[in-house]
């Protein structure tokens, strides 16, 4: 059903992946990388972190993200202190929003002792309200854009929270090639987007702000099919103002963003095919076609 569809994809870390998945299936991507992840600049915040990691001060760990968990063992590997770090995790009480952060503990020989009861924050929220958190030390592991929710509940609740960052985005397209990317929008020459990150949708509408864009993006995402990676990318999305038409239901990877906006299309286009399918003339009964008014009946429906 991607068969000469014209897919906008936003995406950068696995562009090149996402693109080959779509053109396998007869798609046509339009590519327009919105972000780029990067190390956070200054180093130090997290070398700190990662020692009282190590020391065993704190009493739970949250992650937010299967690349912040990445990028904080790079951290350690280049500190070498990458085995340290591993075992004090081991030790230590470890809370996963979904299944990337899970992924990468399996990749060091560990699992999360909990995983949130929806890989959102308000599912990390209601996972650490059955937990004794009053009075201990929790260290949360966060994504840029996402600094405050989460450290407000825990301090609300009674928790000393040690917040740390470990990348952050940057602009990988210059503004003008974005604003032709939203002029493409616009335009109605695309049939769908597919969103896989918070940072996607926000630079989306930070340049649309700034050059006046904003109402024209606006009636476009109402118009194309959106499709979110998953819970958090769908949340940013629907705060945007703009409706979420697909989003995979408990795997929230590539491979099952594409199967649920395809399955969206095909359930669209069957639809507007049963819509324009001409309904057949309604037929006398048989015993009434031999009447002297079957002519009658046969003319009132023609």
């Amino acid at each position: 059903m991607l068969e000469g569809r014209r897919i906008a994809v936003p995406e950068s870390r696995e562009l090149d992946l996402f693109t080959r998945m779509l053109e396998r299936h007869g798609a046509v991507a339009a590519r327009c990388p919105l972000v780029s992840i990067h190390d956070v600049e200054d180093s130090a915040p997290a070398d700190a972190w990662l020692e009282r990691l190590v020391q065993g001060r704190h009493d739970i760990v949250v992650l937010y993200t299967g690349e912040g968990l990445s990028r904080l063992l790079g951290f350690a590997r280049r500190k070498g202190i990458e085995a340290d770090v591993i075992a004090a995790l081991s030790k230590t009480f470890t809370v996963a929003r979904g299944p990337k952060p899970a992924k990468v503990l399996r990749g060091i020989g560990l699992v999360p002792d909990m995983m949130a009861e929806e890989p959102t924050t308000a599912g990390l929220m209601k996972t650490l309200s059955t937990l004794p958190i009053k009075g201990r030390l929790i260290g949360v592991l966060l994504y840029p854009g996402g600094e405050e929710a989460l450290p407000n509940f825990l301090e609300a609740a009674g928790a000393q929270v040690d917040p740390i960052l470990s990348y952050r985005y940057a602009s990988d397209e210059e503004d003008e090639q974005v604003l032709t990317f939203i002029e493409e929008l616009a335009s109605g020459a695309i049939d769908l987007i597919a969103f896989t990150s918070t940072a996607q949708v926000r630079r989306l509408q930070e340049v649309a702000r700034r050059f006046g864009r904003e109402e024209g993006l606006d009636a476009a995402m109402r118009q194309i099919l959106i499709a979110a990676v998953g819970p958090v990318t769908a949340e940013a999305v629907e705060k945007a103002g703009w409706p979420v038409g697909a989003m995979p239901q408990d795997s929230y990877h590539l491979k099952p963003l594409m199967m649920a906006f395809g399955r969206k299309l095909a359930q669209d286009a069957n639809i507007s095919a049963s819509a324009c399918v001409p309904r057949r003339p309604q037929e006398a009964p048989a015993d009434l076609h031999g009447s002297s008014d079957s002519g009658a009946l046969r003319r009132v429906s023609s």
